[in-house]
């Protein structure tokens, strides 16, 4: 039996973190087995990565040699982590994917969206079976993420007009792949949300 990997996406302070929490207690309260992880990171490796692209000033990696860095670690997280999962028959669940590169390193600093989907394709070549899209107004998802804080803000400190294009990339995104793409507003309350990407993935599984 081969498992359903899920992905969530969206921009920072959409609360896709913690919808993927919540899907994933959903889903083993109903008895699945789930495999709950996120990128950058998932596996030791590409946690060791995710220190190095999150964490720093904005300006510390150029766009092209951030996408290599996050390739690397979503290369040694799939074979680590991901596909042994669903070989076993697992939902995996993961905060964020490749998605995120094509949006983050593949059009809101310059246009490299050749360049990320060639990688991808030579380097990962899997896509999640559902990816759900928290969607939100990026001024309150950028105020969300402020408040915040921690170590890992090196993408919030980029701006609001970066997570404005980040959304606007998102969206056409789930436009140009609609039967992988769900679109969730992120605007109601955490449990409201809950409930509506939990009839969604059981519709999906």
């Amino acid at each position: 039996m081969s498992g359903v990997f899920v992905s969530f996406e969206g921009i920072d302070g959409s609360g896709k973190s913690t919808q993927a929490r919540l899907l994933a207690d959903a889903l083993r309260t109903r008895g699945l087995t789930v495999c709950l992880t996120r990128e950058p990171g998932g596996s030791p490796g590409a946690e060791e990565i995710r220190r190095l692209v999150l964490e720093g000033d904005c300006d510390r990696w150029s766009t092209e040699t951030e996408l290599l860095l996050f390739t690397a670690a979503r290369r040694d997280h799939l074979e680590k982590t991901i596909r042994p999962a669903l070989a076993r028959g697992e939902v995996v669940i993961s905060d964020r994917f490749a998605d995120s590169s094509r949006i983050y390193q593949g059009l809101t600093r310059g246009d490299l969206r050749d360049t990320v989907d060639k990688l991808h394709a030579l380097m990962i070549g899997v896509e999640p079976d559902l990816t759900v899209l928290i969607d939100i107004d990026p001024a309150i998802g950028l105020g969300r993420a402020v408040a915040r804080a921690g170590l890992e803000m090196r993408f919030e400190d980029m701006g609001l007009g970066i997570q404005q294009k980040a959304r606007d990339g998102f969206l056409a995104l789930a436009k140009t792949h609609p039967a992988r793409f769900r679109v969730i507003s992120g605007a109601p309350t955490p449990e409201i949300v809950a409930g509506e990407v939990l009839s969604t993935v059981l519709a999906r599984l």
